[in-house]
């Protein structure tokens, strides 16, 4: 019996534990991938750590969240980001140079190599057949550092893929599919591996859409195989030398098996506000909207923008729609000129935007209020797209390009048109004017940093007693978009903690700063219900909770990565024993949780006193021998450092004998 393509990624990069689902393993990081939202802070940690050079195969930072310059604070990061990668060694993606995820498959990805990034749709690259997994900024630090990131072993899902897609049936159709089978939780502890023949209809991009999307099912990542699709991507930007085959050995098995008839698929749309809540099209058509939107994380491929551009040329979008275009890359954009569909798409009406994310995380192009919204982006969590309230759905961009033609919600298939299929060039633009390469080691560099940009605190170990106030009772699915909101007004503090922490939970409780400020150094405790933390892999999410004093988070389960970022800064992940206790607990009880270190050096189980109505409950915590270290110490940093530290000493202390 043979490993299939996670198993064989995993097993040749794996450096502690065995490939038991379940158990903790330590894996070897090749590249690291940061963005501006994320890697300010990274930069930060490594200065923190003492870090002199990164050492990955190779480590890229990207700007492609926070564009917009309305003062000085985005301007100062990015100039701040770009001493940063001098003085550690990454390559630096200038502004308006593209999103991460596309930029990366179309100059640095390579298949049979990991990849962990701070950004939770890091896993889009498992479609060039990478493990590549999103995580909290400190522990993609580490791996810069050089260390190995450790996660419990995950299932291995397999999905097999038969048949083909039907004319106006794309891959957005087929990740919504999987979200509707499964829901935002279906994957968690898992990694999805698509295989079978249906995968012959797939571009390399068209996985991409896929395997982004995958964070959206909660999974750890997705992989594809490394395949004829992917040698095709690779020559077509250049690369090609950098193909390997890596496919399932035969008679390979998975955990969890799956399958999907793509001839069977149709239109599909994900209505608000969940990435889950998906219908077929044609149960919502005919609703008026007010925006269509093409591009972001989730669909950037050429083809995407191209099949936009073959069905409204000769044609006007309807006037009451905004037909927004958010190109993903400046490669993609130079070759959408040359080809002649960019000048199709502003004859249309389209308002084209700079190459970033821009609208899919609120920075600008912030729908009407009380009207619809159809985006290819990858989640339309409520108040994501920067209104309150708003009306997001997701689909393709066929879906999306049919509804501004029609100025109501189209099943694409129902338009007075034929399918055009779009024929990709065997060669695209190549830019990399806008990639600087690293600086040569030993290069002396100071770090610029701006006013609005703030050292990180030290975080204290964890008590032995924690007591405090449930500050805020919390239900199902929060997203760290509710715990820490992103757009304009919020991202462009993620360098100055004790500022972004004003924003916590501002989204469903405006009070929660200023309730929360009393008890910023004795402690308080947040209460939720299933998946918390889902969504970005944004550690300010945890980080700016910490700030102000949480000390634990009492939950029925918790999202990956948030649940790892929490520890990471030294707040407990709790589950409760019984669900039942969540009712039992209100908004401003006193829990009181004693005996803590020595219940985490022990395993013994944990005991949580309302001391409000005389009550006591159970929880859990699920914590590797690593993560109580962790928490013991008060932060990853903390261990880091103390670590390092024992290190240094033992060294010197040889050297010391050494010479007597």
């Amino acid at each position: 019996m043979g490993y299939n393509v996670a198993q064989k990624l995993i097993a040749s990069h794996l450096v502690e534990g065995q490939m038991d689902a379940g158990t903790a393993v330590g894996l070897r990081i090749d590249q690291t991938l940061t963005q501006d939202a994320t890697g300010t802070l990274v930069m930060l940690e490594l200065e923190a750590m003492g870090v002199e050079r990164v050492r990955t195969e190779l480590s890229v930072q990207y700007v492609d969240h926070n564009l917009l310059q309305t003062d000085f604070k985005n301007a100062d990061d990015h100039l701040f980001l770009h001493s940063a990668c001098h003085k550690f060694g990454l390559w630096y993606s200038r502004p308006g140079n593209g999103v991460s995820h596309p930029v990366h498959m179309e100059r640095f990805g390579v298949p049979g190599k990991t990849l962990l990034g701070a950004d939770s749709h890091t896993c889009a690259a498992g479609a060039l057949g990478m493990l590549a997994i999103g995580a909290g900024g400190l522990e993609v630090a580490l791996a810069m550092a050089g260390e190995s990131y450790y996660l419990t072993m995950p299932k291995i899902w397999g999905v097999r893929l038969t048949g083909t897609l039907p004319d106006w049936v794309s891959a957005k159709d087929v990740i919504l599919e999987m979200l509707r089978r499964h829901g935002v939780t279906g994957g968690v502890g898992k990694i999805v591996e698509y295989y079978g023949p249906g995968l012959a209809c797939l571009s390399a991009m068209d996985r991409h859409v896929i395997a982004n999307m995958g964070a959206e099912l909660g999974a750890t990542t997705t992989v594809f195989p490394s395949d004829v699709a992917v040698q095709r991507f690779l020559a077509s930007q250049g690369r090609g030398e950098a193909c390997i085959e890596l496919v399932a050995d035969a008679g390979a098995t998975y955990d969890e098996d799956d399958e999907i008839n793509l001839s069977a698929l149709e239109p599909l749309i994900a209505c608000p506000s969940s990435p889950d809540h998906v219908v077929p099209v044609r149960d919502v058509a005919g609703r008026a909207i007010y925006q269509a939107y093409i591009g972001s994380s989730a669909n950037p491929g050429l083809r995407d923008f191209a099949i936009a551009a073959l069905m409204v040329e000769g044609k006007q979008v309807r006037q009451t729609v905004s037909f927004d275009v958010n190109p993903t890359s400046r490669q993609l954009l130079e070759t959408l000129a040359q080809m002649g569909l960019l000048a199709t798409l502003i004859r249309a009406g389209a308002r084209l935007h700079q190459a970033g994310c821009n609208g899919c995380i609120g920075m600008g192009q912030a729908p009407a209020t009380g009207r619809i919204s159809l985006r290819t982006v990858p989640r339309n969590f409520p108040g994501r797209s920067g209104t309150p309230e708003d009306q997001v759905y997701l689909c393709s961009p066929e879906t999306a390009t049919a509804t501004a033609l029609m100025g109501v919600i189209t099943d694409p298939r129902s338009l007075d048109m034929a399918y055009r299929r779009v024929v990709e060039p065997a060669h695209v633009q190549i830019n990399t004017a806008m990639l600087v390469p690293p600086a040569p080691a030993g290069t002396p560099v100071e770090l610029v940093k701006g006013p609005n940009i703030v050292s990180l605190p030290p975080f204290e170990p964890l008590p032995d007693t924690v007591e405090g106030p449930v500050l805020i009772k919390l239900g199902d699915n929060i997203s760290t978009d509710e715990i820490l909101p992103a757009g304009e007004q919020v991202l462009p503090l993620r360098s100055n903690l004790p500022a972004i922490s004003r924003f916590v939970f501002a989204p469903i409780d405006a009070t929660y700063y200023e309730r929360a400020l009393p008890y910023q150094h004795t402690g308080s405790l947040i209460v939720g219900g299933r998946n918390y933390g889902q969504g970005s892999s944004r550690e300010h999410a945890a980080l700016a909770p910490r700030f102000l004093g949480v000390k634990a988070v009492i939950a029925h389960s918790f999202a990956r990565i948030h649940r790892q970022n929490l520890i990471n800064f030294g707040v407990l992940p709790l589950t409760f024993t019984h669900p039942d206790d969540w009712h039992r607990i209100a908004q401003g009880d006193i829990l009181r949780l004693p005996d803590m270190r020595q219940a985490l050096r022990q395993g013994t189980p944990l005991t949580v006193q309302n001391q409000t109505r005389h009550e006591t409950y159970r929880v859990t915590h699920a914590l590797t021998d690593r993560q109580v270290a962790i928490m013991l110490a008060g932060s990853l940093l903390s261990l880091f450092r103390a670590r390092h530290q024992d290190h240094r000493l033992s060294h010197a202390y040889g050297m010391q004998l050494a010479h007597r």
